[in-house]
């Protein structure tokens, strides 16, 4: 059961949410949300003992390390910002109002959601979502066969739904995790549908008129109490899990008459093997297997995923569908030169961009100050930053900002990468580090401009995972717009094929700028943004008063 700050960004309980939620990651994020998922129950019964049988619990998985949609990493995509509201909302805000309704019809039990997807639904007037069954429940939505391959996927017990009405309760005979298009048909999951107007868009199935084939795909899930109750127990019989677990694929695919324990064996789909993960999935399967999984089927619905980069920027500066559903602003909550303000597709979000500045269409600004003489490209992200000097920041740009305190002083790193850039792809080998591209150009061949040498103390993952994200080549910084020239130095030497020399600097890797970052002190960036946006909106009341008198 969770509460709101009255200040989203601001006030005194999202402030000690956050702190929590990011003192909490540093344990459960090598769990992956399986792992994290388990922790948390076993932390509700240690909190409030017996007293928990009787709560209905959100859990919200806050996000991870955030490798595609790294300017969320540090605080956590739960605190997403949103482009609408006075001050701006975050995804929190967002999934408390979506779910507002679903407690009064829920039993003791647990809803599971991640922090980067948003569902949309029409139902009649007398249909509900109740979650009162026993075993798990999930929501499923039409989606196209495309979007199944990256989702989990419903087969669905054709005698116990009809494709018809806003919303149907059914019963599933298998949960496939992103599978292929042949499996989806060979499974049964693939539906024809014809006549059902859909609430959205790109990634949606059938209209009016055209009969289309669709496959039914996850978002949010609910287990009942005694189940809960079990997935706990087997958490703590096992101690320390040892590898990551999924929520989804682990938990969901054990369930249904039609489960197999083929899938425990499949790790084609995992971002990190380790050698315990099958043991653990089977364990699992052997637990669960012949649990029912419910599915309220809402035939008129939309899922939306804004956990990448190219996802965020569409969904927030171009024509979506969830832009017009959600009423999302190109200006929310800033102070934006009117000079520009005839610019639509954009996204700026509690930020402060002085006249003089120029923001190219399709780019997204976040809890950031823009100087006079700044000009971004197209369809970039700039997020907490600073910039005071004069210069281009190129399109597709990703720049994000992050305090961090290493020893007893507050210091500062800002990571840039093409929006484009793959931050989870790593390597085992030093030879084989050119395939990594940064903003274009093959590493190796940036490291010669930078004057770093390609080594094994290059990078902060030893001997596993070398790529972008664990690649120490951001310099720490005494300021923060410092920390923003320094960045778009390294970036500038990569355009044009000019030296820039990072041997003298300290540099820390994205992997080390979470593992020393200082959420207070980013925080504190925020607040004096939002105070000085507040002083803004009270001069303009006042100055309208005074003209209207």
């Amino acid at each position: 059961q969770a509460g709101a700050g009255a200040v989203p960004g601001v006030g005194t309980e999202q402030d000690t949410l956050r702190r929590w939620i990011s003192e909490a990651g540093k344990h459960l994020r090598d769990h992956r949300n399986g792992g994290s998922t388990l922790h948390a129950l076993r932390c509700l019964e240690e909190q409030y003992g017996d007293q928990w049988t009787s709560f209905t619990v959100l859990l919200i998985h806050s996000g991870g390390y955030s490798q595609r949609l790294p300017s969320a990493s540090a605080l956590g995509k739960i605190f997403t910002a949103l482009p609408l509201g006075e001050p701006v909302y975050q995804m929190l805000e967002l999934k408390l109002a979506m779910y507002i309704d679903f407690p009064r019809r829920m039993k003791p039990g647990v809803l599971v959601t991640c922090s980067d997807d948003i569902e949309l639904y029409s139902t009649g007037v007398t249909e509900a979502i109740t979650f009162d069954k026993p075993g798990f429940t999930a929501l499923a939505h039409p989606s196209d066969l495309a979007v199944g391959t990256t989702h989990g996927v419903f087969v669905l017990d054709p005698s116990s739904f009809s494709g018809k009405g806003g919303l149907e309760y059914g019963s599933c005979y298998r949960f496939l995790h992103k599978p292929d298009v042949q499996t989806m048909r060979q499974s049964g999951a693939v539906c024809v549908r014809r006549g059902h107007p859909q609430l959205s868009s790109p990634g949606s199935c059938g209209d009016s008129a055209v009969a289309s084939e669709c496959v039914y795909t996850d978002s949010v899930f609910y287990m009942d109490h005694s189940t809960a109750q079990q997935l706990l127990q087997f958490y703590k019989q096992v101690g320390t899990l040892g590898c990551e677990i999924d929520a989804y694929g682990d938990f969901l695919q054990a369930l249904g008459p039609g489960a197999t324990p083929d899938y425990t064996k499949n790790t084609s789909n995992v971002s990190k093997e380790d050698p315990g993960l099958v043991a653990v999935r089977q364990q699992l399967y052997s637990l669960l297997q012949g649990t029912a999984l419910n599915v309220i089927v809402l035939n008129n619905s939309q899922f939306y995923h804004i956990g990448t980069t190219q996802e965020y920027l569409f969904h927030f500066t171009a024509e979506s569908k969830l832009r017009f559903e959600l009423g999302l602003q190109p200006v929310a909550f800033s102070i934006f030169p009117d000079s520009a303000k005839t610019l639509d597709q954009l996204s700026i979000i509690q930020s402060i961009l002085e006249p003089g500045c120029v923001i190219g269409p399709g780019s997204i600004v976040e809890y950031s100050r823009i100087g006079p003489e700044v000009s971004v490209g197209k369809g970039s992200i700039v997020s907490g930053s600073y910039i005071n000097f004069n210069v281009d920041i190129p399109s597709h740009c990703f720049l994000c900002s992050v305090s961090v305190k290493m020893t007893d002083r507050v210091e500062y790193v800002t990571m840039v990468f093409g929006v484009g850039d793959d931050l989870k792809k790593g390597v085992k080998l030093l030879s084989d580090i050119r395939s990594l591209q940064f903003f274009g150009v093959s590493l190796p061949q940036c490291l010669d401009l930078w004057s770093l040498e390609a080594s094994d103390q290059l990078f902060s993952s030893k001997g596993t995972r070398l790529g972008l994200w664990t690649a120490r080549i951001f310099p720490v910084c005494s300021t923060l717009s410092e920390s923003v020239r320094m960045s778009l130095n390294m970036l500038n030497s990569v355009q044009h094929k000019s030296a820039f020399k990072l041997s003298g600097f300290q540099l820390l890797s994205v992997e080390e700028m979470l593992t020393y970052k200082d959420v207070e002190d980013m925080l504190k960036f925020r607040k004096q943004i939002y105070y000085e946006i507040c002083l803004q909106r009270q001069k303009e009341k006042s100055d309208y008063r005074m003209n209207g008198t």
